[in-house]
Parts: C-alpha cells; structure tokens; sequence
C-alpha cells in the first residue's frame, strides 16, 4: 500500500511541478521581461508592468474553464488520462512563448499571440490541480488523507524554485541586453524537458480502486450525473464553500510571489537577484512546511489549521510590507517567508478538506470548479489591485487592507465547512446513493 501510494505521489507530484513551473515561470516573466519587450511603452514601468500583469490575468479566467471540462470529462473517464492531456497541453503552450516575436518584430500581434498561449496555459492548467490531487486523496488511508494529499501542493513550491534557479542562473550569467533578447527564452523551451518526465512517471500509475467502483456503477445504471450543472444542483454548500476558502489564499499567494517582486523593484529598488534569491529561500521553505501542514491537519482537524492560516492572512499585509521598506535583507526574506508559511496553513489542507466535500461520482468536477473559479477574482486580480492601489496611494497600507478584507470572506466560508477530518470517502459515497435512492452495493465497495 505504501509503496503504491509513493508511487502515485510521486506521478501527481511530477505534473504538478511541470505544470507550475511553467505558469509561474510566466508570472515572473511577466515583471522582468514581458512589460519590456511585448508591450509598446507606457508612460511610467508600473503601466507596462499592468499591462504584462493583464494577460497574466488571461490564464487565470480561463482555468475554470479548464477545471469544469476537465472535471466532467474526469470523473467520466477518469484522472490519469486527463491529466496526461493536461500535461501535453501545458508544455506545448509554454514552449511556443519561447518562440514568439517581440512587439518591435511584429506589433500588436506579439502581445495577442501571447495572450492566446497564455489562455491554454491557463486552460490546462485548470484541469491539472482536480486530478492531481484527488489521484492521491482517493488512494490515501482516511486518517492520513491531508498528509499525502498536500504532497500535489508541495509540488507548486518546488516548480517555482525550478524556475527562479532558470531565471537565477540567466541573469546572472547574461547582460541584460542578451537576457531580453533571448536568454529568457532558454526556460520556456526547457519546459518539453520537464514534460517528458512528467508524462513518462503518470504513465506508470492507475486511477483509485474508489474510481473504478464508481465508474462501474455509473454504466450499471447508465448515469450521465456528471458535470459542473450536476454538482451544482447536488452539492451548493460545497462548492460555494470550497470557493469561499480560496479567497484570502489565493490572493496571498500571488501578493507574496508576483506582486512583491514589482513591489521590491518598483518601491524598495531592489536589485533582481536579490529578489530571485529571496523568493527561492521562500519557495523552499513552503516545501517543507506544506506536508507538515497537512499532517497537522489529520492530528488537530482541517478547520482549525486553515483558521490559523486565515487570521495570518489578515495581519501579514500589515506586518510584511513595513519589513519589505526597511531595505534590510534579513527583514525582506523574513516578510516573504513568512507569508508563505501562513499560505501553506490554508494551502496544505485544501485537497483533503475539498475531496470530502463531494462524492466520487462528481467529486473532480466539484473540487475543480470551486478551486479555479475564486482564481478569476482572486488570484488573477490581486497583482492588478495591488498595483493600482501603490500607483493611486503610493502606499502599501491599503493593499495590506484589501488582503485582510479577502481573509474576512474566508473565514467566513470556513465557518460553513464541516469538519470531516478521518470520514471515510465510501461513507460519502454511500450517504449520496442513498439520497437519490440508488444501490450503494456499488457505491460502498468492501
């Protein structure tokens, strides 16, 4: 058992790191590169850095999308091979950025041709984080489900250290001139590298004896209840939960890795790889406490570590921005660090506590929908946000204010969850056959 569920952490884990090294890799991008060869010249940096920061926004609307036709398509079909297509998907799209012209070469186009790639980056994505984790929530023992399913988590960390050491090692070892004329292609073409991994180690895995089982009812009883429609009808609380829960995470995340970096260059005028090797300290830390988290999770209950999380939420913006404007490089990687430890209180949990929401039958579509739509309005906006709050204010107090706002919204979703910390997944099963009236004969396998 154990050795199977290593295996089947390790196939999530691997796409999971693909995936968001490449969509990250983008989002750093977006501040040190893209504003300066992809858009015509504003009136001041931070308008082309919003610009950039737009079609970074792009690949968030479309990773709901992503996520429900994953999601039907997924619980129909089953994870693997959807995630396989996810996987192919990703590294084609990033791979293509590395080739694109810049605006001096071709005009409008280059920003166009971008957003469309940035938008099946997205899509791919979206459909990516649903059957990466329920693969490994569905194989987990009940009582240890938030530990091994934080793992897909800690693979976000670990593609976002992959691809600050990519843009770490370019702009050390190139001048800024040879960066923005090619060097920063190198890590969107080494993106068919890391997908070729990633594809060859999910082929090595199956999908959860709990899928099957639910599958071979589904054609028993020839159902067709799958879909963003059907759990919607069949499971509100949860997906309105799920969402809500996302909020002040989701929004934390992308001021604590995206907007910081505009706010270091911009406001602190700090150097870019001092930026480069603060966030890798950071991203490493994340790593190692993402798993911790989840483990905590199956000892004291998913709701009382995300609250931990969220009222953290509510004070780094405070606390973290003031360190930042010291200027000292202990306080900054301290500001950061820390905002990612308070992240990973929410982060680590979310599969767990997301995958016993919803039954087999519909749980991809459930998990997905409720994670990548709160993205369109939270983790899309927030570097937007934050930008044009430091460009109207030229403070930091009312981002710090916009954060405890979202922390607010999800404590208040967190108030509606229900602690299911150990529940059997069949138990659930079972409980949504018998409400429509179906055999659980097939629904709760022995």
């Amino acid at each position: 058992m154990a050795g199977n569920l290593r295996k089947v952490v390790a196939a999530s884990m691997a796409g999971t790191v693909v995936e968001w090294y490449e969509f990250f890799l983008y989002g750093t991008a977006a501040t040190l590169v893209f504003n300066k060869i992809f858009f015509a010249k504003g009136t001041s940096d931070l308008d082309a850095i919003l610009a950039a920061f737009i079609t970074y926004a792009v690949g968030f609307a479309a990773r709901p999308l992503g996520g429900i036709v994953f999601g039907h398509f997924g619980d129909k079909y089953g994870r693997k091979k959807l995630l396989q297509f996810s996987l192919v998907l990703v590294g084609a799209s990033t791979f293509l950025m590395g080739c694109l012209p810049t605006f001096a070469q071709i005009g409008y186009w280059a920003p166009a041709l971008l957003v469309v790639l940035r938008f099946l980056q997205g899509f791919a994505v979206g459909g990516e984080w649903g059957g990466a984790v329920l693969l490994v929530a569905e194989h987990s023992p009940d009582r240890e489900r938030g530990f091994w399913a934080s793992w897909p988590q800690a693979g976000v960390p670990v593609g976002n250290i992959l691809a600050t050491v990519v843009l770490l090692s370019l702009t050390t070892t190139l001048s800024e001139t040879a960066f923005l004329s090619w060097g920063w292609r190198v890590g969107f073409w080494l993106s068919a590298v890391v997908v070729l991994i990633g594809y060859y180690i999910r082929t090595k895995v199956s999908d959860a004896p709990i899928f099957v089982e639910a599958q071979k009812e589904a054609e028993q009883i020839k159902a067709s209840s799958y879909g963003v429609v059907e759990v919607l009808k069949r499971y509100p609380r949860g997906v309105f939960t799920a969402m809500g829960l996302r909020v002040a995470e989701n929004i934390m995340y992308y001021l604590v890795v995206t907007f910081s970096i505009t706010y270091l260059k911009v406001q602190v005028h700090a150097d870019t790889s001092d930026i480069l090797w603060w966030l890798l300290a950071a991203h490493a830390v994340h790593f190692v406490v993402i798993p911790y988290a989840g483990r905590m999770s199956d000892r004291f209950g998913r709701k009382p570590v995300y609250l931990v999380g969220a009222l953290g939420a509510g004070v780094w913006g405070f606390v973290a921005f003031p360190m930042m404007n010291s200027g000292h490089y202990l306080l900054i990687m301290s500001s950061i660090i820390l905002g990612l430890v308070i992240h990973a209180l929410m982060y680590a949990p979310q599969p767990a506590l997301m995958a016993e929401m919803f039954p087999t039958r519909m749980r991809y579509s459930g998990v997905s929908l409720g994670y990548q739509v709160t993205a369109i309005f939270a983790g899309s906006l927030a570097p937007i946000i934050a930008v044009k709050l430091l460009e109207v204010y030229k403070s930091a107090v009312p981002i710090a204010v916009y954060l405890a706002g979202a922390a607010v919204i999800t404590l208040i979703a967190l108030a509606f969850a229900r602690e299911t910390k150990g529940i059997d997944l069949a138990d659930i099963d079972t409980a949504d056959a018998q409400r429509d009236g179906r055999s659980t004969s097939a629904a709760a396998p022995a």
